[in-house]
């Protein structure tokens, strides 16, 4: 009678395995899938240099219905024909990306090449977010208190322009004052009235991987996109996903931390074909995650009921 209750209860226990393994599947898949995948850094480093039209076709061969646009200033004259092109096809511009200079760029004058991403939105209609970065440098010779002061001014007018265009500001960490995590909370707290986001990128996180696992879970209810790389303590900045030695365990953080938003793929090498970086990317992660190690959570008298049998 023991044993046969011992067997009923390994099978139920089994069954539970299974389902928990399944739902864990089920989840990375989701997050994973090319329905919350956003490639990202595709226009400005393309060694191809693709047309507008040439960039939409390679996104449609890799199966992605969607993109974020980070331009350079070589784009710009194109940047409105993509926009409209992209609407035509019904791929969908997650994104813009908009670097600001404090020294050049100042509210209610900002240089051309940033007046002209509020000038296309407007043209074509775009409702979307708006990938702020900021140039680094100009923080340097700043107090804190100088620094956040000159953010959240910045910002409070990025927001209030791109409201007015049904388009929302995200903060994007690209190094320096303004790229550190606890900064950048600094300045949405400063903002309450402001719906802002943080768009999380790993290949600009090197500075503060110490931090990672604190940052994170601060950043978590701010999160609108986490653009993932491969991951090395002493870099290289930019690795395919999977081939650092970083990158999982700090993925599988944002899972255990419920994180269910977007995940940006990077295009993104120097001298590089975004379609062939887009693929490796993706097949890297993939890998990573291709099998569940949901198992660590069971309790550990289930192998040891299993070993008894």
């Amino acid at each position: 009678m023991l044993k046969l209750l011992v067997v009923r209860l390994s099978s139920c226990l089994f069954a539970l395995a299974v389902l928990s393994v399944i739902s864990c599947k089920t989840s990375k898949i989701n997050l994973f899938s090319k329905d919350n995948l956003i490639p990202w850094s595709i226009v400005g480093f393309d060694v191809k240099k693709r047309s507008p039209k040439e960039r939409l076709e390679m996104l449609e061969r890799l199966g992605y219905n969607k993109y974020a646009y980070g331009n350079r200033p070589e784009h710009i004259p194109t940047m409105q024909e993509e926009w409209e092109l992209a609407k035509e096809k019904g791929i969908n511009i997650k994104a813009v990306w908009l670097y600001i200079n404090l020294k050049k760029d100042r509210v209610d004058k900002l240089k051309p090449q940033s007046e002209v991403v509020f000038k296309n939105l407007k043209a074509v209609g775009l409702k979307t977010q708006i990938w702020v970065g900021f140039q680094p440098n100009y923080f340097n010779d700043l107090s804190e208190e100088e620094s956040l002061r000159e953010a959240k001014k910045m910002i409070e007018y990025l927001s209030k322009r791109a409201k007015t265009l049904g388009c929302k500001i995200a903060l994007y960490n690209h190094g320096g004052w303004y790229g550190k995590p606890e900064n950048q909370l600094k300045i949405i707290k400063a903002l309450p009235n402001e719906d802002l986001g943080v768009v999380f990128n790993f290949h600009h996180a090197h500075n503060d991987l110490d931090d990672y696992s604190e940052n994170i879970k601060k950043l978590l209810p701010y999160l609108w996109c986490v653009n993932l790389n491969g991951m090395k303590t002493d870099g290289p900045k930019i690795i395919t996903i999977g081939k650092g030695d970083l990158e999982k365990e700090m993925i599988q953080q944002l899972l255990d931390l419920g994180y269910k938003g977007p995940i940006g793929i990077l295009g993104h090498i120097k001298g590089g074909d975004p379609e062939k970086i887009l693929r490796d990317n993706e097949e890297g992660l993939k890998d990573l995650f291709l099998s569940c190690y949901c198992y660590k959570k069971l309790p550990i008298y289930f192998n040891q009921t299993l070993s008894d049998n």
